[in-house]
């Protein structure tokens, strides 16, 4: 995915979390600086949004999945994790929120040297100061390698991490995917946490048009769908990489878990999926 400017997709996403403080009341997930680091024209565009009814299925996810994240971190650093890699961070406040920076969690963003610049900019309009604690790692995934240019910032290797990639996925190609979740695999005590997309077919027929139509918005946009994952398969490569423990859950795992069952999205069938994987099982114990 060769961009020319802050990713797109990113700023949708950070509009999904910022939108979400005001529109639900941050009844999943709580960002205090989820407002104040995006664009003015940005958020007032998300807030907009957010005003029609057809959009809260999709904000939901996105915050579910911010929790789902910030759960899997408490419990890994319960369990003497101290260094956390955000892959893909866009805009992303984690290391802004890190409510363990007194115990020396360390947080490695690792982006594209275009959206961190943007990042950057975004954090000074918004008088807010990046936290000693944070590292900036600038990576092209498709062609950089992830464990040289961590190593580079000071990564230790050789010590827990859990690594944060959501977003992402759909818009790599497979071999850029299973690349770095096998390099994952291949760190000790290592857990991973990451979001992916079923393929158009699994879903019923009568759902499909609409997910086509969202990956014609995507597309026209720049960063098109690349990589659908079904779960099946994704399940026995992941086992085939050396992971250990997999925790899958499918969009009524996600209802359930986090806004309750009788919301629509609790509904059986195809839909996005938010993973934690581990090569160390007591990293997956949330």
């Amino acid at each position: 995915m060769a961009l020319t400017g802050p990713s797109k997709t990113a700023r949708g996403a950070a509009g999904y979390r910022a939108a979400h403080q005001a529109a639900d009341g941050a009844t999943i997930f709580r960002d205090p600086f989820a407002r104040l680091i995006l664009e003015p024209d940005a958020l007032a565009e998300a807030d907009e949004r957010a005003r029609d009814p057809a959009s809260r299925n999709i904000r939901l996810f996105m915050a579910a999945r911010s929790r789902f994240a910030d759960d899997c971190l408490e419990a890994a650093v319960a369990r003497c994790v101290r260094q956390v890699v955000v892959l893909g961070a866009g805009l992303d406040t984690l290391a802004l929120r890190n409510p363990f920076r007194e115990i020396g969690v360390k947080v490695y963003e690792v982006d594209q040297p275009l959206t961190q610049a943007w990042k950057r900019e975004r954090l000074a309009a918004a008088k807010l100061r990046a936290p000693n604690e944070l590292v900036w790692v600038p990576v092209d995934f498709e062609t950089d390698d992830l464990s040289t240019s961590l190593a580079t910032a000071g990564f230790r290797p050789d010590q827990s991490a859990i690594y944060v990639w959501l977003g992402v996925t759909p818009y790599l190609t497979r071999p850029a995917v299973f690349s770095l979740l096998e390099k994952v695999a291949q760190s000790p005590d290592a857990a991973i946490v990451f979001d992916y997309s079923e393929p158009i077919e699994n879903y019923p027929p009568e759902r499909r048009p609409a997910i086509a139509a969202m990956a014609e918005r995507v597309a026209a946009a720049g960063e098109p769908w690349l990589t659908l994952l079904d779960p099946i398969d994704l399940r026995l490569t992941l086992e085939g990489m050396g992971y250990t423990s997999i925790e899958d859950l499918g969009p009524g795992d996600v209802a359930a878990r986090y806004f309750g069952g009788d919301h629509a999205q609790s509904r059986g069938g195809a839909g996005p999926h938010l993973v934690l994987a581990s090569t160390d099982r007591k990293l997956t114990e949330i």
